[in-house]
């Protein structure tokens, strides 16, 4: 590889037959060894400029300018067999769930050594099975023939995706592509993803382009920093420079929505949406989200100024920006004032997966008015413990109460009044809304479902919708219609109609942006206080739960091994896991 792995020259992505961009104006570059975190809101177009270094555009869109230049190689004036052998050869891509991404047909042993034929067949085969075995000893797997011969899905979450890594790295590329490959993973995988990805770079030289909109873990692993808006990069720089000392006022607002695992900060979301291809505004595409614009804001677009040390940035008025993040004090943490009302007990409870015993002795209660945390890693139980109280995994002994009257196991033998009472909201807002039902449709089967004898059904479903801060006429909209954000809303809004007392949150905000994070945080926060509803909060960001949990529970293996007030737990944890947890939690002070 030359001194620049990577140079992106203006480069322009545009929709076929229409005058809307994608992404424009990109220009980048990356050298051998170097991660270059590049970070924005869902729509940004951070996906987009990733795939263009694979020489590949999604369908709809064509390269409509600029340059894309491997190695000294521009990626316009190869054929297609030439950019078959760059991909996966010369440049790898790591994907965001590794889970769809193999193939579930094949054994790893062969999954890993079709990427050496394909990209070394002039290897033998003794050297190709020993290539295979040394990528998966370098992402910390058994290179074993038992664990060769398993497939996909007997591997954990964290597995699937270091044996991704393996078959990126395995043809020692000189680029390679990371998208979002720790989104949804616990903390302790995470630190692993991502020590692993960091050393292999340095180790052989690879230059990283790393997408993501966790900027925790940005922080962590790049060497600097581009940032998207609405599909141009409006501030480039070190790690320290785009962290520390930030000057544009959209990077000042993401970091101020970023979880302090600390708690010196209040987390403060940003209103209002990123704007979409064609229909993005005049001048600064920021500026109807900006409480710093000004009249040439709305009417030119400005240039990128370096403001010192190579940091680029585009707006009008970052020579005026102060440069140092500001410390905002404000709620912090959860909301208080915890009702005596005892809302949710469970008591002695044991669960199995078929031969499997899964949950230990669990003991926990929830008042009215509180935010329960559950943290842990994948596999510790949380979703089990959490699907046990709603009645979805009914293979449990011990006692599930509500308000003091025990449930039974399974939530088609519990009363329409118990089911109305705890209400449960999945983490895939994709897969647990009907794609074939608008929104309001999936709103009012829940209303018939627990109210059926009230009428005005339009008024009621648009209330629904204004508690969470959607607008009416999102009742008209299908669920492809929406962002991300935006269906965790319904999702949210949902559970809502049914008025419940227990609210089962889980892992609602993993693969959201952390403003749309920040938003939805806030969102409950204000449904505590105007419906006194109680949360039963799973997640695997222990940074998030200080802004919303007013308790922790933290499990592993089935057990609750640390119990008690949020604060308490997060600055002087007593139990070895919850230490080893908060090490392995990414922030941003770094």
């Amino acid at each position: 590889m030359s001194a620049t792995a990577v140079e992106l020259r203006d480069l322009r992505v545009e929709l076929v037959g229409r005058d809307a961009d994608v992404v424009d104006e990109i220009t980048l570059r990356i050298a051998p060894g170097e991660v270059l975190g590049l970070v924005g809101e869902s729509g940004s177009g951070k996906t987009t400029v990733g795939m263009a270094l694979l020489g590949h555009v999604r369908r709809g869109g064509r390269v409509g300018g600029g340059a894309v230049v491997i190695d000294g190689r521009d990626l316009a004036l190869l054929g297609d067999r030439e950019l078959r052998r760059l991909r996966g050869g010369t440049v790898a891509y790591i994907p965001q769930d590794p889970g769809t991404s193999l193939n579930p047909a094949l054994r790893l042993r062969r999954q890993l050594g079709e990427v050496l034929e394909a990209h070394a067949g002039e290897w033998g085969d003794d050297e190709r099975g020993q290539r295979v075995r040394q990528a998966l000893e370098e992402v910390a797997l058994p290179s074993d023939d038992t664990f060769l011969a398993r497939y996909p899905h007997e591997l954990s979450g964290g597995q699937q995706q270091r044996v991704a890594i393996a078959m990126a790295f395995a043809c020692r590329p000189g680029v390679i592509v990371c998208d979002e490959p720790t989104t949804g993973l616990d903390v302790t995988t995470q630190a692993r993803v991502l020590a692993t990805v960091r050393d292999l770079c340095r180790t052989h030289a690879v230059a990283a382009l790393y997408v993501s909109h966790d900027l925790a873990v940005v922080a962590e692993l790049a060497d600097r920093v581009a940032v998207m808006y609405a599909g141009r990069i409006v501030e480039t720089g070190t790690r320290d420079q785009l962290f520390r000392a930030p000057r544009h006022p959209y990077t000042r607002r993401l970091l101020r929505a970023v979880p302090d695992l600390e708690g010196k900060r209040a987390v403060v979301g940003i209103p209002g949406t990123a704007p979409l291809p064609g229909g993005r505004p005049t001048g600064c595409f920021f500026h109807p989200r900006c409480t710093l614009a000004v009249d040439r804001c709305v009417a030119e677009f400005p240039p990128a100024t370096d403001v010192g040390g190579g940091q680029l940035v585009r707006c009008h008025r970052s020579a005026e920006a102060p440069r140092e993040l500001p410390v905002e004090f404000g709620p912090t943490e959860a909301v208080g004032d915890v009702a005596p009302d005892l809302v949710l007990a469970v008591r002695g409870l044991d669960a199995h997966h078929g031969a499997s015993h899964t949950l230990h002795g669990i003991e926990l209660e929830v008042h009215r008015h509180e935010c329960l945390a559950l943290v842990g890693e994948s596999g510790s139980g949380k979703t089990t413990l959490a699907r046990c109280v709603a009645g979805l995994h009914k293979d449990f002994t011990g006692e599930v109460a509500l308000r003091g009257t025990p449930l039974p196991p399974a939530a088609r033998k519990r009363s329409d009044a118990a089911r109305k009472e705890i209400q449960y909201v999945f983490q895939n807002p994709y897969a647990s809304l009907n794609p074939r039902r608008t929104v309001g449709q999936t709103i009012a089967r829940q209303l018939e479902l627990f109210d059926p004898g009230r009428k005005e059904m339009d008024r009621r479903v648009g209330d629904c919708l204004e508690r969470v801060a959607l607008s009416r006429s999102a009742a008209n909209r299908y669920p492809d219609e929406l962002s991300g954000g935006e269906r965790q809303r319904v999702a949210i809004a949902r559970a809502l109609a049914a008025e419940p007392a227990l609210m089962v949150c889980d892992e609602i905000t993993s693969a959201l942006d952390v403003s749309v994070q920040a938003a939805i945080i806030d969102l409950l926060r204000e449904l505590r206080v105007q419906m006194g509803l109680s949360l039963l909060f799973i997640t695997h960001n222990l940074a998030l739960i200080r802004t919303i949990a007013d308790r922790v529970a933290v499990m592993t293996q089935g057990r609750i091994v640390e119990l008690g007030p949020t604060a308490t737990v997060l600055a002087e944890p007593s139990a070895p896991y919850t230490q080893q947890l908060l090490a392995n939690t990414p922030t941003i002070a770094a």
